[in-house]
C-alpha cells in the first residue's frame, strides 16, 4: 500500500505534524485522486478533540476534498484521469438497504463510512483529505462544475450539501421566508443558497456585526438576536429556520418565530442536548427536525446548483503550516467564511 504525505493529529490538543498514511491501489471500481484543495470544516477539530468519540490517534481528518482524478480503475467508466473530483464526509455505504436505494446513503441502516475515522471491514481506520492524495470507490466521487473556481470549491462537499439538503427538502423558494441562524462558515452557505432558490432571505446573528457581509452575499434583512425586541419583532414570521450553530440557543424563542406548519432545522451540533417545550409545537404546529449532510445524489445536485448560480464559499487559502492557527481561529470564530488548505504545500 504507496505511503502519501498527510498531515496528522498524533493526540487530542496536539499540533497537527507531518506524517504518513497508506492509500490501497485502485482496485476496478476505485478512483484515486489527487487532492488539490481541502476545506477546514468545524467537524476537524471535534473529531481530533474526542468530543464525539473515542479516536484512534494518530488521525488525519478533513471531508472537503477538491482535486484530480490521477488513475482510475478498469471498470470505471464515469471518470477519467485529469477530470475535476470531488469527495465529501462518506467513502461508502451498503448501498442495499432502502435508505440507500432511495439515495439517502447518509442514513445508512449499515452504517455509512465516514471519510475519516471510519473503520473497515478489516479494522483499518479510514484517513482524510489533510493528505496529497486519496482512493474511493466511484459511487462517492462528486464531479466539480467547470465554471466554479477550483480552490474555492472544497467546502461545498460539506458546507455547502448540510445547508443545501435542508433548503431544499423543506421548500425554499420564491414566496417563503427562510431564517439562516447564524453567520458563519455554514451560515453564509445557507444565505447565498437559499437567495438562488428564491427565498426571502433573513440573518439571525448574535450581533449586527456580520450585517455587511450578510446583505452582500444576499440576505434580504439582518437581525441581532442579543436584541430582545428582535423576537417579538418577527413573531410567527418565517417558513423555514435553519439553525447552523453548535452552541446552545433558546430553541423556544425561535420556534415562536415561525409560521403556521413551519419547520426548524438544527444542521449544528451543539455539545449539549436542546430543551424543549412541547406547547411551542402545538401552537401553529410547527416542526422540529435536523439533518445530516446529503446523499450522493443530492450533492452532485448541489453542485450543479452551484454551478448554475456561480455560487462558492467566501474563503481564506492557507497553507499546511498555518492549519494550527485556523483550528484556533475557527474556534475563536475568527475566520470569514472557511479555511482551505492548498495541499501542494504538504511535502
Amino acid at each position: 500500500m504507496p505511503a502519501v504525505t498527510a498531515l496528522t493529529a498524533p493526540s487530542a490538543h496536539a499540533p497537527l505534524t507531518r506524517g504518513t498514511v497508506y492509500r490501497r491501489d485502485p482496485g476496478p471500481h476505485d478512483v484515486q485522486i489527487e487532492i488539490r484543495w481541502a476545506g477546514i470544516c468545524h467537524s476537524d477539530i471535534h473529531t481530533v478533540r474526542g468530543d464525539w468519540g473515542p479516536v484512534p490517534y494518530p488521525l488525519t481528518v478533513g471531508h472537503e476534498i477538491a482535486g484530480v482524478v490521477s488513475a482510475i480503475g478498469d471498470q470505471v467508466t464515469a471518470y477519467a484521469v485529469g477530470d475535476r473530483v470531488g469527495v465529501g464526509c462518506m467513502v461508502g455505504s451498503c448501498r442495499e438497504c432502502e435508505n440507500c436505494r432511495n439515495g439517502f446513503e447518509q442514513h445508512c441502516r449499515n452504517g455509512m463510512l465516514d471519510t475519516y475515522n471510519g473503520k473497515l471491514p478489516d479494522g483499518a481506520v479510514t484517513q482524510g483529505g489533510y493528505s496529497r492524495s486519496i482512493v474511493v470507490d466511484e459511487n462517492y466521487v462528486l464531479r466539480i462544475p467547470e465554471n466554479l473556481p477550483f480552490e474555492k470549491t472544497a467546502p461545498l462537499l460539506c458546507a455547502g450539501i448540510t445547508t443545501y439538503s435542508p433548503l431544499r427538502q423543506w421548500g425554499a423558494g420564491p414566496g417563503k421566508r427562510v431564517a439562516i441562524v447564524g453567520m458563519g462558515g455554514l451560515g453564509h452557505m445557507g444565505v447565498k443558497l437559499a437567495h438562488a432558490m428564491g427565498a426571502e432571505v433573513t440573518v439571525l446573528s448574535q450581533t449586527l456585526s456580520k450585517k455587511e457581509d450578510g446583505l452582500r452575499l444576499g440576505a434580504d434583512h439582518y437581525h441581532a438576536t442579543g436584541d430582545p425586541q428582535t423576537f417579538a419583532a418577527l413573531r410567527d414570521a418565517f417558513d423555514i429556520i435553519l439553525n447552523t450553530v453548535s452552541v446552545p440557543i433558546d430553541h423556544n424563542e425561535y420556534l415562536r418565530l415561525l409560521r403556521f406548519d413551519g419547520v426548524m432545522v438544527s444542521v449544528g451540533v451543539p455539545p449539549e442536548p436542546a430543551s424543549l417545550d412541547s406547547m411551542t409545537l402545538f401552537d401553529n404546529r410547527r416542526i422540529y427536525t435536523g439533518s445530516k449532510i446529503g446523499g450522493i445524489e443530492a450533492t452532485q445536485e448541489m453542485l450543479d446548483f452551484c454551478g448554475e448560480h456561480g455560487i462558492v464559499p467566501e474563503v481564506e487559502i492557507i497553507g499546511a503550516d498555518e492549519v494550527t492557527r485556523a483550528w484556533e481561529n475557527v474556534l475563536a470564530s475568527k475566520v470569514r467564511y472557511r479555511y482551505v488548505i492548498d495541499i501542494s504545500t504538504l511535502s
